[in-house]
């Protein structure tokens, strides 16, 4: 047995349908939009995450230095390396997560300054563990480092302390491959105080860590070595 409905269900039936066939989607975000309009700033995003608001992240964080190996979308190590680098400057927490603080940061446009004044040279600032390229007194990119830990080891039958010691220095020698060595093997070393080097490692935590080299992630290093900013000779200024 057919069931009718009534004139005035049909009617409302009718109405809803038409509404819903004329409501507008909403329009996509004009081309240059702020990365904060594209992720509400309530919203975190983290390693493992993707999509045009990580890609927005990735474009501004360029913008103001950082380095993050490209701005493809996809949130990986180089990201979150850069995002903590940031959150080093900023003086915020080091979780490589953008939330509200690191937002804020990216707001405010927050960027470490140089030392040098004159000429080409590598910074690295032990406070904030960042390691930057430096052009005549203005900083060119930012990465994220981990220099030595304070922490005794021994080498060789001998007792250190993991120490980076402050002072001007230039790069004396460099091994274009894994250099191996008594504590384990470097990624194309550039050394400058002995044997203490700018290298690529696999681990490179928001922290000191290192037995008092100043690591940097295997493709910042590859970067470092493409930018000559690291050619012997050249200038590399703890601080």
């Amino acid at each position: 047995m057919t069931q009718r409905r009534s004139p005035r269900r049909a009617a409302t039936v009718a109405a809803l349908a038409l509404a819903a066939a004329v409501v507008p989607l909403p329009d996509a975000p004009p081309a240059g939009t702020a990365y904060a309009a594209v992720a509400p700033a309530s919203d975190e995003l983290r390693a493992g995450d993707s999509g045009p608001a990580v890609e927005a992240v990735q474009e501004r964080l360029a913008d103001l230095g950082y380095w993050t190996d490209g701005a493809d979308g996809e949130f990986g190590t180089e990201t979150a390396l850069a995002v903590q680098a940031l959150q080093k400057a900023a003086g915020i927490a080091r979780d490589g997560i953008v939330g509200p603080d690191t937002r804020a940061a990216l707001d405010e446009g927050v960027r470490p300054s140089a030392s040098t004044s004159e000429g080409r040279a590598v910074e690295i600032d032990l406070d904030r563990q960042l390691l930057m390229t430096v052009e005549d007194g203005e900083v060119r990119q930012v990465f994220s480092t981990s220099t030595g830990s304070g922490e005794p080891y021994t080498s060789r039958g001998e007792r250190h302390i993991a120490t980076t010691p402050a002072g001007s220095y230039q790069v004396f020698r460099d091994v274009d491959a894994w250099d191996p060595g008594p504590l384990g093997a470097l990624y194309r070393p550039k050394y400058f105080n002995g044997g203490i080097a700018v290298h690529g490692y696999g681990s490179v935590p928001p922290y000191p860590a290192s037995h008092g080299c100043a690591r940097v992630s295997l493709k910042a290093m590859d970067r470092l070595w493409e930018s000559g900013y690291l050619d012997v000779y050249d200038t590399v200024l703890v601080r």
